[in-house]
């Protein structure tokens, strides 16, 4: 997985967040779960994951390290 996949897999999240299809749809997930909680239930997970996919793959080198009190005076 390259920076750019993992921006492509953030757009899509964000189109696929906009979950039209489920607004008057009745149906239950086992019997309990409406079927637009259940998708957003998904979603979570997935968003979850493609932010670990962000850090993990897309996030720029060296911001984590400290500089020396030294070099900054």
């Amino acid at each position: 997985m390259n920076r750019l996949g993992v921006y492509a897999l953030l757009v899509a999240l964000f189109f696929l967040h906009q979950d039209f299809w489920f607004w008057n749809n009745g149906s239950l997930v086992c019997g309990f779960l409406p079927v637009g909680l259940a998708y957003h239930i998904g979603y979570s997970i997935a968003a979850a994951f493609g932010w670990w996919l962000a850090l993990r793959y897309a996030w720029p080198n060296g911001l984590d390290t400290v500089e020396d009190e030294e070099k900054c005076e």
